[in-house]
């Protein structure tokens, strides 16, 4: 299937306005978390209660979230295990008396008299558990390791496939895919969870693939193009490639997007990392790495230009001392 018969765009044209935008967005972002006190943190992280409650009848989610409403923090509300056995999982936020030493009753008796108050059906507690800070700040380090290993291993990986230049551009464009989508995830107010974390590891693969995929070209194009330009090579192989990354990206967006609008109030956070991670990766891979790499290649060749004139330069002084000599003794 083609969408375009023979494209022929200047992307490389609008590189540094593409970078220059990115900038913008980034810096933006962490603005907007600095002055929030930091990116949130989800109870997967910050720690909180788990309570499983059974129901008599079938309810639905939405409205035992909006029966905890009163309760403050986030709260999460899902389905825990078959639809049959009616049973929903609810987790609340560490308080500030759960740090300080309060009992687990505390927070099992105001949800219940939440959920009573709301008269959504009978019920009852049949399991709770408490997720400590210490493991939060366990899951907070694995969760950061993760992400950081996968980018070293991306890097490692095209540093020996392609030239070092290109692995320096895919890594910047993958950092800066994740960079975007936490600011849009700060802007619209999602807290940082294990969903999250999840999303933006898949956001990694995803974008690398893409700029994989285009670099490959490149490489073959470097066969058949010798005398061309590097920014011709790279905007024609952007172009030969543009068909193939509008379409996965495209139909990867719209399953997303019906995870979103479809998949419930615990996905949303996911498929809404997923949604800016793809604009941002099909984004990045056609302008950022694409431009980081011819940038990092031009200044490769310039900083070898230099070396030519030092290098003939005692060559030249020799010639000049044998016609001197040849001179002398001619005379």
């Amino acid at each position: 299937m083609q969408i375009f018969t023979k494209p022929n765009f200047n992307f490389i044209r609008w590189r540094w306005h593409a970078i220059v935008l990115s900038l913008v967005v980034i810096v933006a972002g962490l603005a907007f978390m600095w002055s929030q006190g930091g990116m949130p943190l989800g109870i997967d992280f910050q720690g909180g209660t788990i309570i499983i409650v059974k129901f008599d009848q079938p309810v639905r989610e939405d409205a035992v979230r909006a029966a905890l409403d009163r309760m403050p923090g986030e709260k999460v509300v899902q389905q825990y295990g078959a639809a049959s056995a009616r049973e929903l999982l609810v987790r609340l936020p560490l308080t500030v008396e759960r740090e300080e030493g309060s009992l687990l009753d505390k927070d099992v008796k105001a949800a219940t008299e939440a959920l009573q108050q709301a008269n959504i059906g009978k019920f009852e507690v049949v399991g709770t558990e408490v997720v400590g800070p210490v493991i939060g700040a366990q899951l907070q380090r694995k969760g950061l390791l993760a992400t950081l290993f996968s980018v070293l291993g991306i890097t490692t990986y095209i540093a020996f496939r392609f030239r070092f230049s290109f692995a320096v551009g895919a890594i910047v464009a993958t950092v800066h895919d994740i960079l975007v989508t936490i600011a849009f995830l700060a802007f619209f107010g999602y807290d940082l969870s294990l969903n999250v974390v999840a999303a933006l590891l898949t956001i990694t693969g995803y974008s690398v693939n893409d700029t994989i995929v285009i670099f490959d070209r490149v490489r073959e194009n470097f066969r058949i193009m010798r005398r061309d330009s590097l920014e011709h090579v790279v905007n024609t192989s952007v172009n030969q490639t543009l068909g193939r990354t509008i379409i996965t990206a495209g139909t990867t967006l719209l399953s997303v997007v019906a995870l979103y609008l479809f998949g419930g109030e615990v996905l949303k956070a996911f498929a809404f990392t997923m949604m800016v991670g793809i604009v941002s990766g099909t984004y990045s891979t056609v302008f950022i790495a694409a431009a980081i790499a011819i940038i990092l290649s031009r200044q490769r060749e310039q900083a070898r230009v230099p070396a030519s004139p030092a290098a003939d330069a005692p060559a030249s002084g020799a010639r000049k001392t044998n016609n001197r000599k040849k001179s002398a003794s001619q005379a």
